[in-house]
């Protein structure tokens, strides 16, 4: 009897999967819409695979809403959304309960808890321009084993 061959093909270095990151509204806000820390956040999410919570649809969409109403013209809010589209990320369900037990213990809401619940689970990177999340954590994150 033959036995089947077994064959593994590994690509090139170049082709090996991208760092996971969770990635927060703030990030994308200032990509999308021209913000001074447009640059910054480009290379933050540059060569990366970019996962956030459901939540993060509806917080671009605030986002773009606002930006309209402080006089964005809306030609640069329609490519703001335009491109957020063209962006990959991959959408996470969170837990409620996780949520806020991690705002209760760091002072967030539970908006910003959810993305440090999944960078949690996930046990990935986050990154965002918002302080206090910022700082919760690195508190967090930095203490899981």
């Amino acid at each position: 009897m033959k036995v089947p061959s077994v064959y593994v093909a590994e690509p090139p270095a170049a082709y090996r999967i991208k760092p996971p990151i969770v990635v927060d509204c703030s990030v994308f806000g200032a990509l999308l819409f021209d913000e001074t820390l447009r640059e910054t956040a480009a290379q933050l999410v540059a060569g990366r695979i970019l996962h956030a919570p459901w939540l993060l649809d509806h917080e671009i969409a605030n986002v773009a809403d606002k930006k309209r109403r402080a006089g964005l013209p809306p030609a640069l809010v329609d490519a703001g959304l335009t491109l957020y589209e063209e962006h990959e990320v991959n959408m996470h369900r969170t837990s409620p309960a996780d949520a806020l037990a991690l705002a209760a213990a760091y002072s967030l809401s539970t908006y910003d808890a959810a993305y440090l619940a999944l960078a949690s689970q996930l046990r990935v990177p986050l990154v965002t321009f918002d302080h206090k999340l910022g700082k919760a954590a690195m508190r967090h994150l930095g203490s899981l084993e």
